[in-house]
């Protein structure tokens, strides 16, 4: 977990208590708002589970510990007054007590950040050239073979679609992805650079 010193947490401006945002670390959609106490906070580190307090029931409470459904600590982040909290999680099922993934009624897309996490991954093997790496092996192989490759997933995934065959469709499309961000760092080009492209596109 990154730099947190929790003795820095200031709990005296709301009688010892600070607001919590607690958001999914995999694509940073914001699921609740709670309050901490300083011992909230302690569980919260020690368990490595989110626990908040109770305002209403006067008591600390751990998120999850009825539902099962956790939120599981990933980092915590300070405000610049120290006396809010930014939380980081993954979250082990929908948040809400209403059954929601977001008590802000927020749609779960949990995979958009993976894509960033991956193409990140892909440039780092590019780069260090890890053994008994696929990636490694389609950039040693070179430009032609990498650029065959996305032709190949690209064919396939046609193929899968005209069968209307819907597992091998998310397989095919999942490999098509996969050879696209390889081309996409074998062409030092940023993902980034395709993102802002397609929101371009949408403004016009």
């Amino acid at each position: 977990m990154a730099e947190f010193n929790p003795e820095k947490i200031n709990f005296e401006k709301l009688n010892g208590l600070v607001p919590v945002v607690v958001v999914d670390n995999r694509n940073s959609q914001v699921l609740m708002l709670g309050f901490m106490n300083k011992e909230a906070l302690e569980k919260t580190l020690e368990t490595k589970l989110v626990t908040f307090f109770s305002r209403t029931r006067n008591e600390l409470w751990t998120k999850g510990e009825t539902s099962k459904n956790y939120l599981h600590l990933v980092d915590i982040k300070p405000d610049c007054d120290n006396d809010t909290l930014l939380v980081y999680t993954i979250p082990a099922g929908n948040t809400c007590h209403t059954g929601n993934y977001s008590c802000f009624d927020i749609p779960n897309y949990t995979s958009l950040n993976f894509l960033n996490e991956l193409f990140g991954l892909i440039k780092d093997r590019k780069i260090k050239l890890p053994e008994n790496s696929y990636t490694t092996k389609l950039f040693k192989e070179g430009e032609n073979r990498i650029i065959q490759k996305v032709g190949e997933e690209a064919i396939e995934t046609v193929i899968a679609a005209k069968n209307r065959d819907k597992k091998e469709i998310i397989n095919e499309t999942s490999d098509l992805i996969f050879h696209l961000l390889v081309m996409l760092a074998e062409q030092e080009i940023e993902f980034s650079e395709i993102v802002s492209n397609l929101e371009h596109r949408h403004r016009k």
